[in-house]
């Protein structure tokens, strides 16, 4: 852990993979193991498909709203991972946060670099004219639909939906290629094709560190590799690192 602090201090540009371990730390649950349709085997991905989304929004927006408990979204607030990130920047530290999550947390925390990886839950968008809406206005109706008159078409959340393209892998490995160190915080490494990103770092031989409550994987390709509490570490970090260096 020592030696990894003093990588984090070294280090310029620090580019940071995030996944539900962030979230969750925030009492947001981990929709892969919560109860409900989530869980069923098949249910999500015929749901929460770009496939069910055309052939029935209705239904969609109904059980999309149940399964990630939309209403519950301005309840969440950013813990002390979100925080501990963006505090890296009042060092004068170059920091991309490329996440997993949808939740928004992280910009609200103050992170100025945000690749939201799988998209997020606070907009919507119309697909017929590219209006976008927040999270109150998606809110507002059982089915949101854009509201301008010639238009009137269902809202499409802007989250990966099954079946959808994954259209910031490119931009993230880009971001990689810049970096002094990737850390991982927080996830299994379970995800396709999220989990190619540490791969990447490791071929291109740039320090890589996890953070994760239980091993993954993926352990294998990171030259610092912590298993415990997320919060305890980064606590921990906090204390040897921001409340240690003069502000920039």
């Amino acid at each position: 852990m020592d030696q990894l602090i003093d990588e984090i201090r070294q280090a310029q540009r620090i580019t940071v993979l995030t996944g539900a371990g962030v979230s969750t730390a925030s009492g947001i649950p981990d929709f892969r193991s919560s109860n409900g349709i989530w869980t069923e085997d098949g249910s999500r991905e015929y749901y929460m498909s770009s496939d069910y989304f055309r052939h029935d929004p209705q239904d969609f927006w109904t059980k999309y709203k149940d399964i990630f408990q939309l209403k519950l979204l301005g309840s969440y607030h950013p813990n002390e991972v979100h925080r501990f990130l963006s505090n890296l920047e009042t060092l004068g530290k170059e920091v991309t946060v490329i996440t997993q999550n949808v939740d928004g947390l992280h910009q609200r925390a103050g992170s100025s670099k945000v690749i939201e990886y799988h998209g997020s839950l606070t907009t919507s968008t119309c697909p017929a004219c590219g209006s976008i809406y927040d999270a109150d206005y998606i809110n507002s109706s059982q089915v949101p639909i854009c509201e301008r008159e010639t238009c009137q078409t269902v809202l499409k959340p802007d989250i990966v939906l099954f079946g959808d393209a994954i259209t910031e892998h490119d931009r993230a490995e880009a971001i990689i290629d810049k970096a002094d160190l990737v850390l991982v915080l927080g996830t299994s490494l379970l995800v396709m094709p999220f989990n190619f990103l540490p791969e990447y770092a490791w071929t291109r031989k740039i320090p890589t560190a996890l953070i994760n409550r239980e091993a993954t994987p993926k352990d294998r390709l990171f030259h610092y590799v912590i298993h415990n509490d997320l919060i305890d570490v980064i606590q921990h970090f906090e204390d040897q690192i921001i409340k240690n260096q003069p502000l920039k």
